[in-house]
């Protein structure tokens, strides 16, 4: 501790420097255990939320100090955990996310680089260390809250024990049934596909970059990172994928593997027990317009047999759809993130929303196109509206699930308010005294 006035003095002198070129004297505005929060780090996130259309009613450079105090105890701890790591293509995935939040906010890549007055390549740069803490606060986060569940007899005595004005209004729900039909892809088109990966498998084999190759023609979003899509188990990967993953050795390049989402040509990377991190390109044949035609008639000739009651639309989900998630229980669609059949307008897939909004009861759409979001491939589907609830106050007997998601996200808040207030009393913290009057939400900040 008492060589704390000291290092400050060297930490000030340091940081001082790292800033001269845009003639601007940096400060530490707070120190956590062993790590400091730069001035510049709270302006630079400031222009980062501001950019990414980000606004607040309260102090905002005060909430962004308090989530970079919150943050660097949870990183600390995270940096300890062998179990927790953060790999490139990651931080990748993520820099790509929020540089496109930062371009539908100004429109081009010119005006970004306007804002920050630095070139995209230099945002990159910049953003790299920030964005590797917050993957790792994250699943800090996710790790301290693991073992949380709530029973049924909570979610009952939290519920009787709400006040009128605490009862949440749960938003108006849709259930949806559907039929899919994949246009059929010609065989001449396959083959086109399977013969440009042997090319470029051999070009590899002869010395090319697979990296390089797959910058250039690969069609997933990995491409810009080479291919390279990261540690995964097989239960990650589609099986076909998985398959040839797991059996490669070396820098050996697999044969042309299909997939749900087309052709691949793989390289392992690396293997680290039961994960493998691999490149791949991938190639998706094209669709004819002639297909698609066949395709849309086809579903278009169901919907009217359907609607003459000459087939069930279940039986039709049952023997016609390509949607093997739905096709088995009569086309009815279940929401991922509560695995219930009701969904609010802003889960419905985009494409979705737009038809059910304004459907009757009962009634079955015309077919339109859109990309299946599992295997991202295109797909021509027909919805039916099979029930819609009106916007209302929660109740046990309907409401249940959602009630007990709410409960259990509320348990899991206090566990990690916990977490932190230990944290807090354990951890040496500075802050510097221009945010003395700062509003946190945790006490005990400034001691």
């Amino acid at each position: 501790m008492n060589r704390l006035p000291g290092l400050l003095l060297i930490l000030l002198f340091v940081s001082g420097g790292v800033k001269a070129q845009d003639k601007v004297i940096d400060q530490i505005v707070a120190i956590v255990g062993g790590n400091i929060i730069l001035k510049s780090d709270i302006e630079n996130m400031h222009m980062n939320q501001q950019a990414q259309g980000i606004t607040s009613d309260g102090d905002m450079k005060c909430e962004i100090l308090e989530d970079f105090l919150i943050n660097k105890l949870l990183v600390a701890e995270a940096e300890q955990d062998t179990l927790i790591t953060v790999t490139p293509n990651q931080i990748n995935q993520q820099m790509d996310g929020q540089l496109q939040m930062y371009m539908s906010h100004f429109g081009t890549e010119k005006a970004v680089e306007a804002y920050f007055k630095k070139p995209i390549a230099l945002i990159k740069s910049d953003m790299q260390e920030a964005i590797r803490e917050q993957l790792l606060s994250q699943q800090m986060k996710s790790k301290i809250v693991e073992n949380v569940t709530v029973t049924p007899s909570e979610v009952r005595y939290n519920y009787r024990n709400l006040k009128p004005d605490e009862v949440p209004t749960i938003p108006t729900q849709f259930e949806y049934a559907q039929i899919t039909i994949q246009p059929t892809v010609e065989l001449e088109e396959e083959n086109r596909v399977k013969a440009k990966l042997r090319d470029i498998k051999k070009r590899v084999e002869n010395g090319s970059s697979f990296a390089a190759m797959a910058v250039i023609y690969s069609e997933g979003p990995s491409a810009k990172d080479g291919g390279v899509i990261g540690y995964s188990g097989r239960a990650q990967l589609d099986p076909a994928y998985a398959s040839a993953a797991f059996n490669l050795k070396g820098d050996k390049v697999s044969n042309v593997v299909k997939s749900a989402f087309g052709y691949h040509i793989i390289q392992l990377v690396d293997k680290q027990g039961s994960k493998v991190n691999t490149r791949h390109i991938l190639m998706k044949p094209k669709v004819s317009v002639e297909a698609k035609e066949e395709a849309f008639n086809r579903l278009d000739s169901l919907a009217n047999l359907i609607r003459k009651d000459e087939i069930e639309f279940e039986q039709a989900a049952m023997m016609f759809s390509f949607d093997k998630n739905t096709r088995n229980n009569g086309g009815i669609t279940i929401n991922p993130n509560t695995m219930s059949s009701k969904f609010s307008i802003e889960e419905l897939d985009g494409d979705v929303s737009k038809i059910l909004a304004d459907m009757n009861l009962n009634e079955i759409s015309k077919p339109f196109e859109t990309i299946d979001m599992e295997n991202q491939q295109q797909i021509y589907k027909i919805v039916m509206l099979t029930n819609k609830i009106e916007a209302h106050k929660a109740d046990l007997q309907n409401d249940y699930q959602t009630l007990a998601e709410m409960y259990l996200t509320k348990k899991k808040e206090e566990t990690l308010q916990k977490w932190i207030a230990e944290r807090q009393s354990q951890t040496y913290i500075r802050i510097d005294n221009t945010y003395a009057n700062c509003n946190f939400n945790f006490d005990h900040w400034i001691k």
